[in-house]
């Protein structure tokens, strides 16, 4: 059993529903992440997304995109992330990691994971991997008790969705709208049926992303989903924090989003 699944057994104990923050790896550096990532958990954010900058990223909107190029052009290299998630092992919170399955290939699937073992890493989130080729690294995943997290999309035949969730371990990561990430005024109307129905094919978790950044969002998808996964909304705040001398106020600022969200999900929760 992972750190993820302990998590999700706990809240549901407590009829309760998680907010997990996607934090860019290193953005604008790696101490700020980690003070982010502390900060956040005291304010009640449940597990973290964090992102390994890569230069051809699947799904990310412009503001992801944008963290990944500013990290990339400074040469943040891996060895920075795992120093990152070795500096942050000692929270409660687990912390997920979003990687290209490039990044795990060409370091290979079994080094990949013992590094992710071996810093607390509860669960990777691979968007570029296919579910027909997922075996391998699922195994490897297995073996050390790491969650390894599909996505399902608006666009995935029912069929389809089954099989990805017969094959998911941790949670089911329900992308909210057809495209990329980013904040959006609107959903669309036929998500909460969208999730309901996938929650009748798998016992597991299904926690939404994708476009969420307002408490509307959270009053609207939190009957149905068991967490909300909150990108771009965080890491545009984030952006800010470039010069060393707002990093107190954009910190500030992140623990004053989160606790509105988390305040509009405790209101929904139970």
């Amino acid at each position: 059993m992972s750190d993820v699944d302990r998590l999700f057994a706990d809240l549901k104990a407590k009829q309760q529903k998680a907010l997990m923050p996607f934090l860019t790896a290193g953005d604008p550096n790696i101490s700020f992440t980690a003070r982010a990532m502390s900060r956040l958990e005291e304010v009640g954010c449940h597990l973290f997304e964090v992102g390994f900058p890569y230069s051809d990223p699947i799904a990310d909107g412009p503001i992801i995109q944008a963290s990944y190029t500013r990290l990339l052009d400074r040469g943040l290299k891996q060895a920075d992330i795992w120093q990152l998630l070795k500096n942050t092992q000692s929270m409660n919170s687990p912390r997920v990691g979003m990687c290209s399955y490039a990044i795990i290939h060409r370091r290979g699937l079994r080094e990949f994971t013992d590094m992710a073992n071996g810093h607390g890493v509860a669960g990777l989130i691979v968007p570029d991997l296919l579910v027909e080729e997922s075996g391998p690294l699922r195994a490897e995943c297995q073996a050390r008790d790491i969650s390894l997290i599909p996505l399902i999309t608006p666009t995935t035949p029912p069929d389809r969705a089954r099989r990805i969730a017969d094959a998911a371990t941790g949670f089911i990561y329900y992308v909210s709208i057809t495209g990329i990430t980013g904040e959006r005024t609107q959903l669309p109307p036929e998500l909460t049926e969208n999730v309901s129905w996938l929650k009748e094919q798998t016992p597991l978790p299904i926690c939404i992303g994708f476009g969420i950044s307002q408490p509307e969002h959270v009053r609207l998808l939190a009957p149905v989903a068991d967490g909300l996964i909150v990108g771009s909304a965080f890491v545009r705040r984030v952006a800010e924090a470039a010069d060393i001398a707002k990093e107190e106020t954009v910190l500030a600022e992140l623990e004053k989003f989160a606790k509105g969200l988390l305040a509009e999900l405790s209101s929904t929760s139970g």
